[in-house]
Formats: C-alpha cells, structure tokens, sequence
C-alpha cells in the first residue's frame, strides 16, 4: 500500500494491538512488535502528532508504556480502554479537492512492512 500524503503536520492514529504489536501478546508471552513497525515509526516526522489507541484495560497502561518506550515507538497520547468496535475518523476535505483523510485496513498481526509513504511537494 502506497500513501502519497502533502508535507504539511500530520495526525497519525494507531491501533495498538494486532497493528503495532502482536494482539494480545501482553497477556501471553509479552508485547512484541510487529515487522516493519520499528522502521515506519523512524519515518514519522518529529513534528506530527502520534495517538495510539487500544481496548486494553488501563491497569495495563504502566507495562504498556514501558514497552514502547523501550522499543523505540514514539507517541503524543495513548488512550485505554477505548471500546473494541469500529474505529470512525470523520474529517472535511479541503475545497481545492485535497484528502484530508485516510483509513488504512490493516490484516490483524501482520505489521506495517507493506504500508509506504511518499510526501508530495505538489499536494
């Protein structure tokens, strides 16, 4: 999957478990992440926002971020305990017919490897 996206700020929003990390890995074996997360995560400008969503109880949060820090995975906010249905992103586009959002449906576990961004000087 190829996003071609504009070189303004970005809002980035991730779903943690089976996106980031293997889903339920943390109440198994420990989280682990997932291919190419580490590497997208790099190509994320210092500059853009970073939300991570997860269903996770909160009593996980404190293992949870230790976690992430410890691999590297930077981030703004994390919220838990969010519910585990549908994730709904509502956003105008622009009026000179610029996107201004994307949902990326990801197979749960499988990682960002496949997921490429191109930044458009022209968008």
């Amino acid at each position: 999957m190829e996003l071609k996206l504009s070189t303004l700020r970005k809002t980035w929003i991730f779903d943690l478990d089976g996106t980031l990390v293997v889903h339920n890995g943390y109440r198994e074996d420990g989280d682990r992440l997932l291919p190419g997360v580490a590497e997208f995560f790099q190509t994320i400008p210092a500059e853009d926002f970073i939300l991570i969503l997860t269903a996770r109880p909160k009593e996980y949060a404190d293992m949870t971020i230790e976690f992430l820090k410890s691999a590297g995975i930077r981030y703004n906010e994390i919220m838990f305990d969010i519910p585990v249905g549908e994730r709904l992103l509502f956003n105008d586009d622009k009026p000179w017919g610029w996107v201004a959002s994307y949902a990326v449906r990801l197979k749960r576990n499988e990682g960002l490897s496949d997921v490429h961004v191109t930044i458009e000087e022209n968008l």
